[in-house]
């Protein structure tokens, strides 16, 4: 009886890489080489002092151990600390770094980070319990970074532009003086506050001026990256436009 020949298997070999693809890959990977390098180089670039004379940091527990008279003497005169996050999360670092910072003399402003899922009561009372009333203080600070995208149950535009108003009036009528609103791009973006709060704005964009809001800005984070011996971390440098 005759044997079946076996089929032969038709080996696919992938496709030589064109001319074309061969340079479009090279490109691509010297842009990464490139983009690697400047964000190394990056890290301790900060505003001229000469052009930004007021320049300070944006500092949380996360941050690690912060040596606030190093800071000072590297040129800032101000730090704003992170004291607490929606409706129950504290920043464990708000209240040495207070003392530390109010000790290497420099200004001091606290910062609320906003939670589009929570109401607004609970975000002021833990506001409220973390800072103090101080005339010496500056401005309190609402980050404005979460959007509603991110909450387990859907919360309409109208429901985060309500409770942010009366959580921007409650710090206020604790701190007794205005707010200033640090919304990153997507919440400006998504829920555009510059145009329908008429309070400072402090943005975000590392190393070049951020254009995303309606109108000018007060103050500027220009590196999240900025490594400084300072800090065993990355701090968030910022300046205030002169």
């Amino acid at each position: 009886m005759a044997k079946r020949g076996r089929k032969r298997r038709t080996v696919r070999l992938p496709p030589v890489l064109s001319r074309a693809g061969k340079t479009a890959m090279f490109l691509v990977l010297i842009a990464l080489i490139g983009a690697a390098y400047a964000w190394h180089e990056g890290r301790d670039w900060r505003p001229d002092e000469e052009l930004w004379p007021d320049q300070g940091a944006l500092v949380s527990a996360g941050d690690g151990a912060v040596d606030f008279d190093t800071l000072a003497g590297l040129g800032a005169q101000f730090v704003y600390l992170e004291a607490s996050d929606g409706a129950a999360r504290k920043d464990a670092g708000f209240g040495p770094n207070f003392a530390r910072a109010r000790n290497a003399g420099l200004q001091v402003g606290a910062a609320h980070r906003f939670d589009p899922c929570a109401v607004a009561d609970g975000q002021s009372g833990n506001f409220v319990t973390m800072v103090p009333r101080d005339a010496e203080l500056l401005p309190p600070a609402i980050l404005l970074e979460k959007t509603a995208g991110d909450c387990p149950t859907r919360v309409s535009d109208a429901a985060v532009q309500s409770e942010l108003t009366t959580l921007v009036n409650q710090i206020e009528a604790h701190a007794g003086k205005p707010a200033i609103l640090a919304p990153v791009e997507d919440f400006e973006a998504a829920y555009a506050p510059s145009r329908r709060f008429d309070r400072q704005l402090w943005l975000t964009r590392s190393w070049f001026e951020p254009e995303y809001s309606t109108r000018p800005w007060l103050m500027w984070t220009a590196n999240r990256w900025y490594q400084t011996e300072a800090a065993q971390e990355p701090l968030r440098w910022v300046v205030v436009r002169p």
